[in-house]
């Protein structure tokens, strides 16, 4: 599949309205016209099991689904980055959604190859070649953590939130979490390197283990660090809360944070990032360059009822007279154009699959601007309790790639 280069799609999302997706964007042609439009989609099956010890022992039933599972769930993608050879590093959160129910769920970061369905057919699957597991062997952990005493101390859902990752330049990754809420750092093969960095002003959520008794939480449940985004030489990480604080009034309002690589702390710059809809709330973010991010934001919703999944173009050196950053939508998730009828054949019936399509998943949570100039998005399944696609059947995990359409658009 061909396209513009990224570089070439950093300049258009940077001054062009060509990448805005809107009514009046006709499904384009087959690599003709210009204007955004699906070029491949890839699934993993919502029952997919890796190896492992049982997981989901104490979820709840849904769906027609109940645990103990088999092996390890993996229950979507919170986050993705690209390696470059066709495949992704792709990281699942917490499991089951909460600590209580999570404490048999192993932290990985899995390498997933799509097979992609493009307009030439294809598979339409993904495969989990590999995975690293998060871990704490070297002990800068200061709580304790379900294998506690274990020579390698692998790390569950009952002990950190993984929501959003990044990949350092010497191989190693950061990880944006939110319990705590943490920023963590780990090398390539998954132990902590170092403390976890907690929120400046000692914000904390009800989860956090540094929360004291009787401490009202400053941060509410699981709105930890959903985003996280590296500016190009990664120095600056920019963490994104994924909503707005507790006692706030205005509920649009979310903080984008400033954290300093190299001095490992937190800088004194902040911007708010002002959502469509009061409780909407940052899914992902991916930066185009040192100053532009693109942010994904959607509602709570799944299926029918979602109104809001959509990626956004914001510049820190742009923002309104009191302080909130100027966004421009690049795609409306819920209506990208498909005249290749991706999907139809695999989903015959399935919400949202048709010559326009949707991606209406309750939690979209990861976009990446691939090298190639395409746009990445993916979904957290919340296994088993998310039925976008079919009432009454769990979500399979999708990966879809959109071609922005800034430039006539080459052979999928």
């Amino acid at each position: 599949m061909t396209s513009l280069p990224r570089r070439g799609v950093l300049a258009a999302l940077a001054v062009s309205p060509l990448a805005v997706a809107s009514p009046a964007l006709a499904a384009p042609s087959r690599g003709h016209d210009r204007g955004p439009r699906l070029v491949a989609r890839a699934t993993l099956p919502s029952d997919h099991l890796e190896e492992g010890p049982v997981s989901g022992a104490a979820v709840s039933p849904a769906n027609g689904v109940s645990g103990p599972f088999d092996g390890q769930v993996v229950p979507g993608f919170s986050a993705a980055v690209e390696i470059g050879d066709g495949s992704y590093w792709a990281m699942p959160d917490n499991g089951f959604g909460a600590k209580t129910n999570s404490a048999d769920f192993l932290l990985r970061i899995y390498r997933a190859t799509p097979r992609w369905e493009t307009s030439r057919g294809g598979a339409g699957t993904i495969s989990l070649d590999s995975f690293v597991s998060l871990k704490d062997p070297r002990r800068v952990l200061d709580f304790p953590i379900v294998h506690e005493h274990t020579e390698e101390r692998l790390l569950t859902g009952a002990d950190l939130d993984v929501e959003s990752l990044v990949l350092a330049k010497d191989g190693s990754f950061w990880i944006g979490e939110e319990f705590g809420p943490f920023l963590l750092h780990a090398d390539a093969d998954g132990a902590l390197l170092e403390a976890p960095v907690p929120l400046p002003g000692g914000l904390r959520s009800p989860q956090s283990p540094s929360l004291e008794d009787g401490e009202t939480p400053s941060v509410r449940a699981s709105k930890g660090f959903e985003a996280l985004a590296a500016s190009p030489n990664g120095k600056i990480l920019h963490p994104i809360l994924e909503g707005y604080l507790p006692g706030e009034e205005d509920q649009h309002r979310v903080e984008v944070l400033e954290f300093d690589v190299r001095r490992r702390a937190y800088t004194d710059r902040r911007w708010t990032y002002r959502t469509d809809l009061p409780g909407n709330l940052v899914g992902d973010a991916f930066a185009l360059d040192p100053h532009r991010l693109l942010i994904l934001e959607r509602d709570d919703v799944w299926g029918p009822g979602a109104v809001t999944k959509k990626v956004y173009r914001v510049d820190l050196r742009r923002t309104d007279a009191d302080g909130t950053l100027e966004k421009t939508l690049v795609i409306d998730l819920l209506a990208i154009p498909n005249p290749d009828g991706i999907g139809l054949v695999a989903d015959p019936g399935a919400y949202g699959v048709g010559e326009t399509f949707s991606f209406p998943m309750q939690s979209v949570e990861t976009v990446v601007l691939l090298e190639d100039g395409r746009l990445l998005i993916a979904n957290d399944n919340n296994y088993p309790s998310n039925d976008a696609r079919c009432p009454g059947t769990p979500d399979d995990t999708e990966m879809i790639l959109i071609d922005l359409g800034t430039r006539r658009g080459g052979r999928a």
